[in-house]
């Protein structure tokens, strides 16, 4: 792919996107606005489906508002709330931790900083650029699987890892693509540029797309 047809083939993304399943963060983030909820959602969806992610994250929102009652909950309970996602009770240490060091650090108000996000136990470059592009509308390239996948795979970059894709991307992409950038890329892997077996016989962008293992 061409650095001059990404906005052709972004414009092709939006359009198709309502046809698509949008990943559950976005969901969350366009339907509450909270950083908080989309900080949680996003620990939670690592290494999860988006299915059980949704489900569990409607069962312990009905719970937990806010950081102050992710502090006073009890690990135990929250470990019950969080399955069946990958690494529950991991992931109920992880949250516990950070609601403790947002309470005492940032008066129980999620960081708006990359730097201050990446000190969070568990979280990483995607989450806290999640936090920053869908909480806070800070424009931020999350990248995750689908983006690292799909965009060495149109070559439109060439990459070994998600940190160095998001480096080079950031180069490339104009900053007013960032923020929805996950989004499209993420609805539109899970749909039809799969891992294994992607239908590029219906893939809306084919013509710009040089993956050398089409198929039809």
């Amino acid at each position: 792919m061409r650095k001059e047809d990404v906005e052709k083939v972004i414009d092709i993304l939006r359009r198709e996107f309502p046809r698509w399943n949008a990943p559950v963060v976005s969901l969350i983030a366009q339907k509450t606005g909270d950083p908080f909820r989309v900080l949680v959602c996003a620990l939670i969806s690592t290494r999860t489906k988006d299915e059980t992610t949704a489900m569990v994250c409607k069962r312990l929102f009905e719970r937990i508002k806010n950081v102050d009652d992710l502090y006073n909950i009890d690990e135990e309970e929250l470990s019950r709330l969080l399955y069946p996602v990958g690494f529950y009770k991991n992931k109920a240490k992880f949250l516990k931790s950070i609601a403790e060091e947002i309470k005492k650090n940032y008066s129980s108000q999620v960081p708006n900083k990359l730097e201050d996000l990446l000190k969070l136990k568990g979280v990483g470059r995607k989450v806290a650029n999640l936090v920053l592009s869908e909480g806070y509308g800070i424009p931020a390239i999350c990248v995750d699987t689908h983006v690292h996948r799909i965009t060495n795979r149109w070559c439109l970059i060439k990459s070994k890892d998600p940190e160095e894709t998001e480096r080079k991307l950031t180069e490339i992409l104009p900053e007013k693509y960032w923020i929805e950038f996950n989004k499209l890329l993420v609805a539109f892997g899970q749909t039809l540029c799969k891992p294994v077996k992607p239908l590029c016989g219906v893939c809306p962008i084919r013509e710009y797309c040089e993956y050398e293992f089409k198929t039809l």
